[in-house]
């Protein structure tokens, strides 16, 4: 799938909100929704900590819920959701189902796999998004990982703190 010229910046801008997220005691995952022009419209850190320790929480799911109540599914086909991490496949099924047409990540989730381990609090999917996105009836284009390094090097010492 074809980059555009902003993925790039926007996707470093959920890096530093996944930043933030660890920073405010959070797990480091970060997404933010940027319209078809690149334009930033919401940011979503990780809310493992702040729901209460529900492991559910993921930044993709929590900005999936919130764009689907604040925007049009016309916006939605045309806007991009940028994620630290590759969405796992409860946070795909949500970005399908709240209609968001284009997802760009940083980490694959077989290497956020390789880092997590068997952490009960992130027991980490295996399954390309790809998979959950090509078994829906509405198109959803994926790019990445794009900047993996810089989206590994967000977990690589968090998580083994975490042991």
């Amino acid at each position: 799938m074809a980059e555009r010229p902003f993925d790039e910046a926007n996707l470093r801008r959920a890096f530093a909100v996944a930043q933030a997220s660890r920073l405010g005691g959070d797990h480091p995952f970060g997404s933010v929704l940027a319209d078809k022009n690149g334009q930033i419209l919401m940011e979503q850190g990780n809310g493992y900590t702040a729901e209460g320790h529900d492991r559910t929480a993921h930044a993709e799911k929590l900005l999936a819920t919130r764009a689907c109540k604040t925007y049009s599914l016309a916006v939605l086909a045309e806007a991009t959701l940028y994620t630290s991490a590759e969405p796992c496949a409860m946070c795909a099924g949500a970005i399908y189902w709240a209609g968001i047409g284009r997802v760009v990540y940083g980490q694959t989730e077989r290497d956020l796999k390789a880092i997590t381990g068997d952490n009960p609090e992130n027991p980490t999917l295996d399954l390309p998004c790809t998979v959950v996105f090509a078994a829906g009836q509405r198109p959803t284009e994926v790019v990445g990982p794009l900047l993996e390094e810089e989206a590994s090097a967000l977990q690589q010492d968090y998580w083994s703190s975490r042991g």
